[in-house]
């Protein structure tokens, strides 16, 4: 409760509120007004501008000018002076006041007359002037605030009747009145309001619409005016205030329709206005304050023995019957920030957006702004998190403004200074959370999850590095999992700010990774280099090497890749030499030369092999010294293997199957070297043949395998890849020797011969029933001993002769085929001969373009006549002809 001490003892001494809207300053004081008589009332107000004018049950009409007094604290008071005052001689009580300032008039009723009155010197308008000024038997009148005659030196009045039911239109001009429409009523009017052609009219028994121009009305809502005096009250263009059964303050359109919700107010209500955006109403005891935007009672001011209250041009004046009081508005301002200090920020928001209509655009938006963010923070230090986040989102908040609330989170050469007034209370999260550490950590993911979403919208413009580095540091703090993320995306994190906070948190993965966004890749390498030793401890990933192994193969620089594979490959050659064999080929990277690479790593054996198989069987390089290369060092890892002693069969056999393949497949390495290196080694006989077959020395190579391996499969393996891409007369060839290797090691030519010699025959006798198609069978049964039995050559008999049949039916097929060409063509020709060939001297001939003179020509494919000399002529420089000519010349 707060006091409010006034001379007058018409007002108590308290007031109840939820928000301080207004302020009740005393305007006439008793003592202004009567002096010493103590039987004189108010019964009537009107103010214009400064001047006051106050009609009194004595029948006088009393002129004061009101100054506004602004204390050094700002507090508003009011200076009456009583210019004049005027008796108006009719005995009867002054029952309304109007002014008319355009005309300079007083409009007064007193005693059922409407007269004018001079405004500055009071003195009553003759009444014969100009066809009379006054009107006679009225009960009120009002004057359209809405006029709609365009004379500015007129007002309009509707007035009420006291002998009849009627509604009557009066234009009041200077001198006199002039009635214009009269408009019936089913009731007695009791009370009018005017705006534009609409009557908002209080009949006895309801309130009712009418348009006196069309003559239209719309019934709003019964209403007892024997229990209670009506109220209509114009508030707006075509909208209007009604006292309602129940208590309430109805607001009504032109149209009948209510599109406010109604005010709660007594069931005493003596008078009412409105002052945007609140509704005062006036009964006995209370002044009743409400808001239109959300119908609560916002302030009661008691004031006792009030019996007017009107408002003049925002200025709402009250009166007692012996004095004058003025409810002064609290700046908007300052009443929101009531509410906001009292944590209503729902109600402060309805009233800063309800007043809108108010205030010039350029100054709401800027209020507005500055409301939703404090708004915000108060619901941030109540942990409503959704609810600040979308006050900070309209309010466009600097988002500097809140993370400066968090401890050390702005980099300390952000320039940002906080809002000066202050948006909040609190100093900085400590003093938000009072030691609460739950509550500090909300606060620390809400701001986690809102720097998040703001980092890439026009909120965070200009101030981006402030941004990005109080969310790295809230990331480190927090161990999250987005701060890598926030790290391999574009971000302006302050690297002077940002490094000690990772170090303290061990985040030196994350270090390395802003080295790398600002350019210091060596400084990331280097850091990452001494995690992956151990001398840092870092979680982060636990393939960390992997990682640096994968940044020195796209690595822009060359010189760093130089400078570090070293480490890498001491720490694991076949993962380190993927540095060189995974680096992207990129015309914006630096490609390594495979040369340098190779000498390189000639310290690094296992690293070595690695890239030399990914040159030759990756990239397919075709460069004889390095498959000889390669082979070499699988020629020597077999040879090494086969020294160890115990051997290692299985580690042997996967060696030599390499070495094998790359014999087998590849024609550019030097096959004399490798053969020089493996002579005298009895265990590499298939390799030997591979290499002998590689120089075309194809009868050693099965010399090897048939003699001193004793591998026949081998040997016929060997004549189907060594002929594989030659064609069938080479793989005759082959096949032809590899027989004759086996016949001629039988030289008895007896199947049941010695064992050794049995193998070859056996081998002989299989080779050709496996491979009968690809021998010449004449050939070979002349090679074959005579005492061979048929049986056992049954097989190749039979496909030999299959092979026969099916050659000679085949070339008898082309054959024939051949010779249906032929005649195609003939009968083509022949066609082609039978059609006329038009020769004339306009025509000309197609070799030497000149016109044809006689009928003998030669016609070219395509029915085209030329010269016979010049086809000739064609004959003898053609090069088939020249070099026949030579030809035989040489001969």
């Amino acid at each position: 409760m707060r006091s409010l001490y006034f001379a007058s003892s018409s007002v108590d001494a308290w007031a109840e509120m939820s928000v301080k809207a207004f302020e009740l300053v005393p305007a006439v004081e008793r003592d202004l007004l009567m002096g010493d008589k103590a039987r004189i009332n108010i019964e009537c107000i009107e103010c214009c501008g400064k001047h006051l004018y106050l009609g009194t049950n004595d029948c006088f009409i009393h002129h004061f000018l009101l100054d506004e007094v602004t204390s050094s604290k700002g507090k508003l008071s009011y200076s009456a002076q009583k210019l004049l005052h005027k008796y108006l001689g009719l005995k009867k009580p002054v029952a309304e006041l109007r002014a008319a300032s355009a005309l300079e008039r007083l409009i007064v009723l007193c005693d059922g007359i409407v007269f004018l009155v001079d405004m500055v010197t009071l003195e009553t308008m003759p009444s014969g002037a100009g066809g009379g000024a006054k009107i006679r038997g009225v009960t009120a009148f009002c004057v359209n605030e809405n006029p709609v005659n365009g004379d500015p030196f007129c007002v309009e009045m509707g007035v009420l009747s006291s002998k009849r039911r009627t509604v009557q239109i009066y234009m009041v001009h200077e001198d006199r009145v002039q009635l214009v429409k009269e408009v019936t009523t089913p009731e007695q009017p009791c009370a009018v309001s005017v705006d534009g052609y609409f009557l908002c009219v209080a009949l006895a028994t309801q309130y009712m619409i009418l348009n006196y121009n069309t003559g239209a009305s719309q019934d709003l809502f019964p209403y007892n005016s024997e229990r209670r005096t009506p109220i209509v009250k114009r508030i707006g263009r075509e909208e209007f205030l009604l006292a309602a059964p129940g208590g309430l303050g109805m607001f009504a359109n032109a149209e009948g329709v209510s599109q406010r919700a109604p005010v709660n107010w007594s069931e005493s209500v003596i008078g009412a206005a409105v002052c945007f955006p609140y509704v005062v109403a006036l009964d006995e005891s209370f002044i009743t304050i409400h808001s239109m935007l959300d119908q609560q009672l916002k302030q009661t001011l008691a004031f006792r023995d009030g019996h007017i209250l009107q408002d003049f041009e925002g200025k709402v004046i009250l009166a007692s019957t012996k004095a004058v009081y003025i409810l002064v508005p609290l700046p908007l301002e300052r009443q929101i920030q009531d509410l906001l200090a009292g944590h209503r920020v729902e109600e402060a928001l309805l009233l800063t957006e309800g007043a809108q209509q108010n205030i010039p655009k350029d100054k709401f938006q800027i209020l507005h702004k500055r409301i939703l963010q404090q708004a915000g923070f108060i619901q941030f230090g109540q942990l409503q998190f959704l609810e600040a986040k979308e006050h900070f989102r309209k309010g466009q908040l600097d988002v500097r403004e809140l993370i400066s609330l968090y401890p050390l989170l702005l980099p300390a050469s952000s320039p940002f200074t906080r809002c000066h007034p202050p948006l909040h209370e609190f100093a900085d999260l400590n003093h938000l959370a009072q030691g609460d550490q739950d509550k500090v950590l909300r606060c620390k993911k809400f701001l986690i999850s809102y720097l998040g979403e703001v980092r890439s919208t026009e909120t965070a413009n200009g101030c981006r590095e402030d941004v990005d580095t109080a969310l790295l540091k809230l990331y480190a703090e927090q161990d999250h999992d987005s701060l890598l993320d926030l790290l391999a995306s574009d971000n302006a994190c302050l690297l002077a700010d940002s490094v000690p906070w990772l170090e303290k948190y061990n985040k030196y993965f994350a270090l390395g990774l802003l080295y790398r966004c600002n350019g210091q890749d060596s400084a990331a390498l280097q850091l990452w280099i001494r995690v992956a030793d151990g001398d840092l401890q870092d979680s982060t990933r636990s393939d960390l090497y992997e990682y640096i192994v994968d940044v020195l193969g796209s690595c822009s620089s060359l010189d760093l890749v130089w400078k570090y594979a070293d480490w890498a490959l001491r720490k694991d050659p076949t993962v380190g030499v993927h540095i060189f064999t995974k680096r992207p080929a990129s015309k914006e990277l630096p490609q390594l030369n495979p040369d340098d690479v190779i000498s390189y790593l000639g310290k690094h054996s296992q690293a070595l092999l690695l890239y030399l198989e990914h040159l030759v069987l990756e990239r397919r390089i075709k460069k004889e010294k390095f498959h000889t290369h390669l082979a070499m060092l699988y020629l020597e890892t077999v040879l090494s293997l086969l020294s160890m002693s115990p051997t290692d069969e299985e580690k042997i056999c996967r060696a030599r199957e390499m070495l094998q393949a790359l014999l087998r497949g590849s024609n550019l390495y030097h096959a004399q070297s490798l053969l020089g290196k493996m002579e005298n080694c009895e265990h590499l006989l298939l390799e030997r043949a591979t290499l002998y077959g590689k120089l075309e020395e194809h009868d050693k190579a099965l010399h090897l395998l048939v003699h001193e391996l004793r591998d026949f499969p081998s040997a016929e393996a060997y004549c189907v890849w060594a002929s594989s891409s030659r064609d069938s007369a080479y793989r005759q060839r082959l096949f032809h020797l590899l027989l004759g290797i086996y016949l001629d090691g039988n030289p008895a030519g007896n199947p049941q011969a010695a064992a050794g010699s049995g193998d070859l025959a056996m081998a002989a006798v299989d080779l050709l029933n496996r491979h009968g198609e690809v021998f010449d069978a004449v050939r070979v049964l002349r090679m074959l001993p005579e005492g061979w039995s048929l049986q056992l050559l049954r097989p190749f008999l039979g496909r030999a002769i299959r092979a026969s049949v099916h050659a000679s039916r085949t070339s008898q097929i082309a054959v024939g085929l051949a010779h249906s060409e032929n005649l195609q063509l003939l009968h083509d020709r022949l066609k082609d001969c039978k059609k006329p060939i038009f020769v004339s001297e306009k025509k000309g001939c197609h070799l030497c373009h000149n016109t044809f003179s006689e009928p003998d020509v030669v016609c070219l494919p395509g029915g085209v006549p030329v010269h016979t000399h010049c086809v000739a002529q064609r004959v003898r420089d053609s090069p088939t002809k020249r070099q026949l000519t030579n030809s035989s010349n040489h001969t």
